[in-house]
């Protein structure tokens, strides 16, 4: 790996590959080592760039009392591209890493080529971060599955996990909220190794001083980039619902769910995730 200077912070990433540009960009819990089985697949027809995004291994970690902003995040993945002279590019983000990408496509599009979105939680198209009780009454008027998901995976995940995490718990933290988001199944048949890769990749200031940015669905609405959304069979709802109003929104989106796969869906079936990523991909090269 190699180390990238941007905005004040090195960032390290790899590099495979040659053609169109393509960034993988990771989510929370996890690193650059998230991509493993899509590098080497993704390089035999692009210039592949994964990164570790700020404050995940092995980068400096974040410093007390810091917060953790995805606009720095926005801010840092439009410098890579900058940095690495990989513009326009095909991005290919999951969870927080399929948000931010969706960000620079709005912010930037003549920066992005495409968007390979794996259940990015855009819960802010719904409700505020944290939402107001006056967001979850509306919501629950007008999408109703929508809102008893959300109010689900609020009690039973971000609650605890917050709560655990003020007390500097991080090993339930991550427990509770990777239950919520993964399913007990899927959680439980995680590798050592995996498990490994989020415990270095637990930041407390996610779960105490973090917050999604403010999404217009007019914003969403205007985005003309090529969109692939991919979800698991077996993803936790609200992801679902998440993905639902994303593809009522974005003009030129195709849908894909991975048969027996949960929220990480590119590690529980690396070859049948490649290969959808891939078709989408060679329409839009």
């Amino acid at each position: 790996m190699t180390a990238l200077e941007v905005n004040g912070t090195s960032l390290e990433y790899s590099e495979n590959g040659e053609g169109e540009p393509l960034v993988l960009v990771h989510g929370s819990a996890s690193d650059c080592r998230t991509w493993q089985f899509q590098q080497d697949a993704f390089a035999q027809h692009f210039r592949v760039i994964a990164y570790s995004r700020r404050y995940h291994w092995p980068n400096e970690p974040i410093a007390d009392n810091t917060g953790y902003s995805m606009v720095e995040h926005v801010d840092d993945l439009e410098a890579v591209l900058a940095s690495l002279d990989a513009s326009p590019a095909h991005l290919v983000g999951h969870s927080n890493g399929a948000f931010l990408c969706l960000l620079l496509a709005i912010r930037a599009p003549k920066l992005v080529r495409s968007l390979a979105l794996t259940e990015p939680p855009v819960i802010t198209l719904f409700v505020s971060d944290p939402p107001k009780p006056t967001e979850i009454l509306r919501l629950l008027a007008t999408r109703p599955r929508a809102a008893i998901d959300l109010i689900k995976f609020g009690a039973t995940g971000i609650a605890p996990a917050t709560k655990a995490a003020k007390q500097d718990d991080m090993e339930a933290a991550m427990r509770i909220v990777g239950r919520a988001i993964l399913g007990r199944d899927f959680y439980n048949r995680l590798s050592e190794e995996r498990l490994e890769q989020m415990r270095a990749n637990a930041i407390r200031a996610e779960f105490l001083d973090s917050s999604f940015p403010p999404l217009d669905s007019k914003d969403v609405n205007n985005i003309q980039t090529p969109t692939l959304l991919v979800t698991g069979q077996h993803s936790a709802g609200l992801f679902i619902q998440l993905a639902n109003r994303l593809e009522e929104l974005l003009p030129h989106a195709e849908r894909v769910k991975i048969a027996n796969t949960s929220h990480i869906v590119h590690e529980d079936d690396p070859p049948a995730y490649n290969k959808a990523v891939l078709s989408f991909l060679s329409k839009h090269q």
